[in-house]
């Protein structure tokens, strides 16, 4: 679980991210980022019923995408929407990892 303060949790924020940010695609994910004017970086997840119908899926989705995000070294001061697609269903563990640093590395929030 990420900590409080390290999650999206206001519709008002995650309006102002889909308005205001840049979004970065791969074949299973969408990023949309922006910077906030603080000095840490707040995530919100979303995983639509198109997904998956049971919540179980979804909320395993869901734990995994947390648990890369915590082992990524992210700098802070973004304001990060992780959208995920149908597709994402046939992917492992590594092969989610792999794509969500890409995003990461494509959207240059790493601390490298």
């Amino acid at each position: 679980m990420l900590k409080r303060e390290n999650r999206l949790t206001k519709k008002k924020d995650f309006e102002r991210v889909y308005k205001k940010g840049r979004g970065i695609k791969t074949d299973s994910l969408f990023l949309k980022i922006l910077e906030n004017e603080q000095e840490i970086t707040r995530i919100g997840i979303v995983i639509s019923k198109k997904v998956s119908k049971r919540a179980v899926i979804r909320n395993k989705i869901k734990r995994r995408i947390r648990e890369i995000v915590k082992k990524s070294s992210l700098k802070p001061g973004f304001d990060l929407i992780i959208v995920t697609y149908p597709q994402i269903k046939e992917k492992d563990f590594q092969q989610l990892e792999e794509e969500i640093n890409q995003l990461f590395k494509k959207a240059k929030c790493l601390n490298l």
